[in-house]
């Protein structure tokens, strides 16, 4: 458990199970995995994401601001408008990642459990002479998701928000259903030498909920690499859907070496995995561009076959159409 979190109230609903590792605060399950995913698909009920870390920006300059710091679009950004956004390296890694909204006198936003602090520390270091505030919010405001949107909530209010809001559906079919979108999770389906182009974070209609890059704004840091890459192709790695041998009762261990089927070294690593209802045991793995897209691959002993996230060739960064 983070610093930070606390056990969620929720998990005092009938049939919740507690999640593990940075997710050990949430509910996994309340009894019915698929029945959950089923539900969030049909537009029906919430997900408890409370240990989600928050922080606010306030102060007039904040959009203006944060526009020149991140991947994101921020200035003229309309109260309501949830949006997500990177801070790079000046090489182009992923550093940071977060999703918010501004509602007209703040930005307040999310990121993985845990790393909130970071996040702050890099942001007040950037200040300067702007007129803008951080601060971390986690232990006043909590995250929920309904299909569709996030929801800022008191903390105190989660409870009554449940009630209102349900039925619950936990982690896993939250997270199974983003797995299936080819959607990559911060710090679990990417590492220190990610980039943007290389896991689909960048800005197009076909991936409107989680494109973190916006193509049409000027210079920020690691802008760079993340042009040149786009304009020419071709990255270095690629996200990819692995579609698991469901033989075995089991899941690989995230981190875990991606092999060639017939031996070899390793040409990737496997990040977040879940079990849909429909496309059965599902992973996110992260793989060397030359990686051919028919081949056949072994994930932590378990057999795997490929579907495209990032193409590795053209420079389409997001899935194509089935």
């Amino acid at each position: 458990m983070t610093e930070n979190a606390q056990p969620s109230p929720l998990l005092a609903l009938p049939g919740a199970v507690a999640g593990d590792g940075v997710d050990a605060p949430v509910a996994a399950h309340y009894g019915s995995l698929f029945g959950e995913q089923r539900a969030l698909e049909a537009g029906e009920g919430f997900v408890d994401l409370s240990h989600r870390d928050v922080l606010r920006v306030t102060g007039p300059d904040r959009l203006t601001w944060l526009h020149s710091l991140t991947t994101q679009y921020f200035e003229g950004l309309e109260p309501g408008r949830w949006v997500s956004a990177l801070v790079l390296s000046p090489q182009g890694h992923v550093e940071h990642a977060f999703t918010g909204v501004d509602d007209g006198e703040a930005f307040t936003a999310h990121t993985e459990p845990g790393r909130a602090a970071a996040l702050i520390g890099f942001l007040e270091r950037m200040i300067f002479m702007m007129r803008v505030e951080v601060a971390d919010v986690t232990a006043e405001t909590a995250v929920a998701w309904r299909p569709g949107r996030y929801d800022l909530v008191p903390r105190e209010r989660l409870t009554a928000y449940a009630e209102a809001a349900g039925p619950a559906a936990g982690l896993w079919a939250f997270e199974a259903l983003r797995i299936a979108r080819g959607e990559p999770r911060f710090g679990i389906d990417t590492d220190a030498r990610t980039i943007p182009n290389e896991v689909g974070w960048l800005d197009a209609e076909q991936a409107p909920g989680w494109a973190a890059v916006h193509m049409d704004k000027g210079c920020y840091r690691g802008q760079e690499t993340v042009a040149r890459v786009h304009n020419l192709g071709r990255p270095p790695r690629r996200l990819t859907l692995l579609h698991l041998d469901g033989s075995e009762n089991r899941l690989p261990t995230a981190g875990a070496e991606v092999l060639p089927a017939g031996g070899g070294r390793a040409v990737g690593f496997v990040g977040s995995s879940a079990r849909h209802h429909e496309l059965g045991p599902i992973a996110l793995a992260v793989l060397k561009r030359n990686t051919d897209v028919a081949a056949p691959l072994v994930v932590d002993g378990l057999p795997a076959a490929q579907e495209v996230v990032v193409d590795p060739e053209v420079g389409l960064h997001f899935r194509p159409s089935r």
